[in-house]
């Protein structure tokens, strides 16, 4: 019986080694394409996903409120004494019936074909006209239904007993929403054939929940109004307005309250189970805003402040505008080194005042989106209620009761176009707000926490530290204006963290094969072993970093030793050259942003678009990418017969390491002592492992 692998012949292994090669290569090529449209324009990015996000939303909406229009009468007669809201319905053309189902019948497949598009089950080409085709057709077919609805030929006479009924208004919504997203969808076609993104969908899985779990919400919000308008003798259209304002918690209750024993029973469930649904697409929405607005935004944002950095370069006083009261001078003779580290720092407070202004921007939308929903929604209802004596005032009361949940039941909508325009309003409540609250918990209500804590530790809940210091940081954290001095790098601190290091390294067991490598005189496999250990160590400790929350950044020091195990050095200025204000996008010749250690052009900046702080990417997965990369290099290196007469050495040596103490600054004394405790640690090694120094 052979053992396991050798009975292929060399043959199928060398094909196994092209695959894995091959398949190594398309993960660099996605990963690329992903760093290349991270910072295209916004309008090609909202053409490519929020376009085709937004109409696999809103399209299952737009199709329950299609089946909303499809069953139910589109006249109402109203009574002498009686309202709309308690009318008798009026039978409709037949021609009506057949052009709204006709208008479904497109809908329903433009929506089924999006979806098999974003699934990848149907193609581009073929999917896409459809779509539109299918959208399109179905918007201009309920149009033409509610002009004539709304026309004197529809009118029931005489006119103060004639209404039009909630199925007139869902029509009237869905055919809006059709118009939008067939115009959006339409966009993303454009895009596409102009060769600004791939003719295909590459969704995240958080937004294909967002659309599923959308799908199985209106189905499950369709499913309890067919079932309580049964229970409670309810007209359909008014049992999806009961569920509505029960699934979202807003219980404005009014005259639809379940009565029955059978009703107020299935409630229980019912309610639980619309808890849970509504919960997955709040969580779902979280999830997709931080995934990919604020990924976006944040990118754009530094982008910008990056170019503006840039360009505030003053030649004469050799300093750069961080903002309106802070600067930072380049000094002269600093060494290769120390320029690096203050590009470094530059860039660092590029991200900081970014993402500051990245995070309340998102709230001035959210808030600007919030305050629209509110505001115009309260106007809707103003009119539409304009028979029952509200006021705008009073609509706006209503409005924020119902945006809060607060539901006191004393303002319900009566009529048959507030109804339904409840129905739609509320659920655009859910991601607008649901996006307010994840921007106020990034800004206000995260400094109400600090200053919360801080007057805590001052008062009932003092923390170790003394008064004074935490007055300190409290000034700290409440001042306005920022000053950036002009630091100089240390380059036997960033010695001293390597050393540190890797002096853990030098006392692990796994080491063997290095030391036995040495007794022999082989130091090039000495080392090249040595260098293999610290890159599985350092790749274990990324995959804990990977997970951290806040993303963790690494300081120069550890940045620099990270990029000299990639085969770089900070003082090489081979590498390095002056960053550009300005890169165009779109430009397959200019090198991608967050790639410093991939291309044939080795050159970049801390401050430019190659930087490794520019990525789409978090640092600890940008290094755990870059090593993980390099150790299968090496690795297919080491199945090479003899690959060590032929390779060069690694970029850190363990002889390097005894004596890089020499390269620091002699007046560092501390860095000289960690030198010495390195020896000393590899003397104890040496002794531990019985090996003669």
């Amino acid at each position: 019986m052979n053992d396991p692998g050798l009975d292929k012949s060399t043959t199928q292994a060398a094909e196994d080694v092209e695959a894995n090669k091959t398949q190594y290569e398309q993960d660099k090529e996605q990963a690329e394409e992903e760093e290349q449209e991270f910072l295209k324009p916004g309008r090609w990015w909202f053409a490519s996903t929020a376009c085709p996000l937004i109409a696999g939303t809103f399209g299952p909406m737009a199709n329950a409120f299609s089946i909303c229009a499809l069953p139910n009468k589109w006249r109402v007669y109203i009574p002498p004494g009686g309202d709309e809201g308690h009318g008798f319905t009026v039978e409709d053309p037949k021609w009506l019936l057949a052009i709204n189902s006709v208008s479904l019948v497109f809908a329903l497949a433009a929506n089924i074909f999006l979806l098999l598009n974003m699934a990848r089950r149907v193609s581009f080409a073929i999917a896409q006209p459809i779509t539109v085709v299918g959208f399109y057709t179905a918007s201009l077919l309920l149009m033409a239904l509610v002009g004539v609805a709304s026309s004197s030929i529809f009118r029931i006479e005489p006119r103060h007993e004639h209404a039009l009924s909630q199925a007139y208004y869902y029509g009237m919504i869905a055919s809006g929403l059709y118009f939008i997203i067939a115009s959006l969808m339409l966009l993303t076609i454009y895009g596409a054939y102009k060769g600004r993104y791939p003719k295909d969908f590459r969704l995240s899985p958080s937004q294909r929940t967002l659309m599923l779990q959308t799908i199985g919400f209106m189905f499950y919000l369709l499913l309890g109004a067919l079932m309580f308008s049964k229970i409670e003798g309810w007209d359909f259209l008014d049992g999806v307005f009961y569920a509505d304002f029960t699934l979202l918690t807003v219980g404005i209750g009014g005259e639809f309250v379940p009565v029955t024993h059978t009703g107020r029973s299935l409630l229980f469930p019912y309610a639980i189970g619309g808890l849970v649904v509504i919960g997955l697409v709040i969580g779902s929405i979280r999830s997709l805003i931080l995934e990919h607005g604020k990924k976006k935004m944040s990118a754009r944002f530094t982008e910008i402040k990056r170019e503006k950095v840039l360009a505030s370069y003053n030649d004469f006083t050799r300093t750069v505008k961080l903002g309106w009261f802070s600067k930072m001078e380049f000094k002269k003779g600093l060494s290769e080194f120390q320029k690096r580290e203050q590009e470094f720092r530059i860039m660092r407070k590029i991200q900081e005042m970014s993402e500051r202004n990245r995070r309340y921007t998102s709230l001035a939308i959210s808030t600007t989106a919030a305050l629209l929903l509110w505001f115009l929604g309260a106007l809707v209802f103003k009119f539409s209620e304009r028979p029952q004596g509200w006021t705008y005032f009073g609509a706006m009361y209503f409005a924020y009761t119902s945006l809060l949940t607060i539901g006191y039941g004393d303002l319900v909508p009566q009529s048959n176009a507030g109804k339904a325009f409840f129905v739609f309003w509320s659920l655009l409540a859910v991601p607008t707000l649901t996006i307010l609250i994840s921007n106020m918990g990034d800004t206000i209500i995260k400094e109400f926490k600090d200053i919360t804590m801080w007057i805590g530790s001052l008062t009932v809940l003092p923390d170790e530290e003394d008064l004074m210091s935490t007055l300190k940081i409290g000034a700290k954290r409440m001042r306005k204006v920022y000053k950036q001095d002009s630091q100089s790098a240390d380059r036997g601190a960033s010695l001293r963290h390597m050393m540190d290091r890797l002096r853990t390294h030098m006392e692990e067991e796994e080491l063997g094969l290095a030391e036995k490598a040495g007794e022999h005189g082989d130091k090039l496999m000495r080392d090249i072993h040595f260098y293999h250990f610290i890159l599985s160590k350092e790749i274990r400790q990324l995959m804990k970093d990977v997970d951290a929350s806040p993303p963790r950044e690494y300081s120069y020091s550890e940045w620099a030793y990270y990029l000299r195990l990639l085969g770089q050095d900070e003082n090489d200025r081979s590498t390095h050259r002056r960053a550009r204000v300005h890169h165009e996008h779109g430009n397959s010749s200019t090198p991608d942003l967050g790639t410093a250690d991939d291309g044939d052009e080795q050159m970049w900046s801390w401050l430019g678009i190659r930087s490794p702080l520019m990525g789409n990417s978090s640092e600890a997965q940008w290094l755990l990418r870059r090593l993980s990369a390099l150790l299968e290099k090496e690795m297919r290196k080491m199945s090479n017969p003899d690959p060590y007469k032929r390779r060069a050495p690694p970029p850190i040596s363990m002889d390097e390491l005894k004596h890089c103490k020499h390269d620091a600054d002699p007046s560092e004394d501390s860095g000289e002592s960690s030198a010495r405790t390195f020896d000393s640690a590899e003397a104890r090694r040496r002794a531990r492992k019985g090996i003669d120094p």
